[in-house]
């Protein structure tokens, strides 16, 4: 028991925290670069590119799930769904680091703010988790709880310190 309360101690928390935010903010800015390229990249490159990654798995083995599972999206992406995916990530990104910038600079408002927005990407996330089962969508998803606790703890602790 005195071990777990070390473990989660003030220090530990906001040394996770940090890194945390480091890491979401890493996220972000791919999430960004994704949307962007995203936008103007065509479909028949998308469709090419992935035809020339899973051509030696499908020669090998015709019925691999994950190769399968590549090109079949590859050739069922229409302009529009490209378009929004293009603007779901820029905007996702964007927000993120807004975010983040004020979590990092340790503005009280900013704490509420993310942890409810974070929350809504959560149910997001799941919603979407359901019909594609991606594992890092999942993985993204988890990593926002562990960031909601996390920020949290830290605002409990800024405002105990600031009263």
């Amino acid at each position: 028991m005195i071990r777990m309360k070390k473990l989660l101690g003030k220090k530990n928390v906001h040394f996770a925290f940090k890194i945390s935010l480091i890491l979401k903010g890493i996220l972000a800015l791919v999430e960004i670069a994704a949307g962007i390229t995203s936008y103007f990249i065509s479909q028949q490159f998308v469709l090419h590119l992935v035809k020339t990654v899973t051509r030696t798995e499908l020669a090998e083995d015709p019925s691999d799930f994950l190769a399968n599972f590549l090109l079949h999206s590859a050739q069922g992406i229409s302009v529009s769904g490209q378009h929004f995916a293009a603007f779901y990530l820029l905007c996702h990104g964007i927000i993120k680091i807004w975010l983040i910038i004020g979590l990092w600079r340790e503005k009280l408002a900013y704490y509420p703010a993310s942890i409810a927005i974070f929350s809504l990407f959560i149910i997001y996330q799941v919603y979407r988790y359901s019909f594609t089962h991606s594992l890092l969508l999942l993985f993204i998803t988890v990593l926002d709880g562990i960031v909601i606790w996390l920020t949290l703890r830290e605002y409990q602790h800024l405002r105990s310190s600031r009263k």
